[in-house]
């Protein structure tokens, strides 16, 4: 969807393409499609060929250390690549300051650990002198730009999912029966489901205004560093909380591996810590706004 329509893409703008990774959350898609989308943006802002099949990104700093070797060969151990058991290739992204290098490697020469969770399972991957594809040793991107956009692709694919276990709890409450009447009839429990509404409501508005800062401002812009820092952190928070209220309302059914719950909520547990947990972001807002002073504290949270 990010890719140019002369590179045979849908040349979407960038708010159409954080819908489709969010679309494709709310229903658990057991595909990479938002890791597709992103690796395929990487690649083309590098001026990279896109190749055939489904991809996915990790970034040097942000997911593992990677080294791009004189002869075009990428060595690196990346801890939480999503799904990479199910992808053809895989965008490395090398280097900290601007300039970075972009590899593309076939994910054949990558040995794989599978990891654990749902759809967005966190598998390890460990590169040894693979030979790229192709690659650009100088990009116009930087390894924070990207590393953002990922961000802003897990707040989104968090909204999502959240607004799926809303709806599911809601549905389950009302049609679960205990002491004679639906377990949605009991305070307790309609205060819970309000609970989790205001989390889902907070997760939405909190990556739209990132989403919104991305298309207005552009990576690399403060104002679009600021939501997005502060979508990756209330979404984190959101992503935390609504699970475990969800599991609270549906009991031991919620847990159990035959309901679909526990696809949504592994999803969430994965997505909230990659590109950056909330800590990492939190120290990231917390600098900048320190930087900022306290006279620009309004100007600089408005500006949003």
């Amino acid at each position: 969807a990010w890719i140019d329509e002369g590179l045979g893409g849908g040349g979407f703008a960038l708010a159409d393409g954080f819908g489709i990774a969010r679309t494709a959350a709310r229903y658990a898609a057991p595909v990479p499609l938002a890791e597709t989308l992103l690796a395929g943006w990487v690649l083309e802002q590098a001026g990279c060929v896109m190749p055939q099949g489904a991809m996915n990104i990790v970034v040097d700093g942000v997911h593992g250390h990677a080294e791009l070797h004189d002869d075009d060969t990428v060595s690196g151990r990346f801890e939480r690549a999503a799904m990479a058991r199910r992808v053809d290739h895989l965008v490395v992204v090398i280097g900290q300051g601007p300039g970075v290098s972009v590899a593309l490697v076939p994910i054949g020469l990558a040995q794989i650990t599978q990891g654990q969770g749902g759809v967005a399972a966190s598998d390890r991957v460990e590169l040894a002198r693979a030979a790229a594809a192709q690659c650009s040793l100088t990009t116009a991107i930087t390894a924070d730009e990207a590393a953002q956009l990922g961000a802003v692709v897990r707040a989104q694919q968090i909204a999502g999912a959240l607004e799926h276990i809303l709806e599911r709890t809601v549905g389950y409450a009302s049609e679960r029966k205990q002491f004679g009447r639906a377990i949605a009839k009991f305070q307790a429990v309609q205060h819970a489901l309000t609970q989790l509404a205001g989390e889902v409501a907070a997760a939405v508005a909190a990556s739209g205004a990132a989403v919104s800062a991305v298309e207005r401002y552009g990576l690399g812009d403060e104002r679009t560093l600021f939501a997005v820092a502060a979508a990756k952190i209330r979404c984190g928070q959101s992503a935390s909380e609504g699970a475990a209220i969800a599991h609270q309302v549906h009991g031991a059914m919620g847990f159990a591996a035959e309901y679909p719950l526990h696809l949504f909520t592994k999803n969430l547990w994965f997505w909230r810590d990659d590109f950056g947990s909330e800590t990492e972001w939190a120290e990231r807002l917390g600098g900048l706004v320190a930087s900022r002073g306290a006279d620009d504290y309004w100007a600089t949270l408005t500006a949003v």
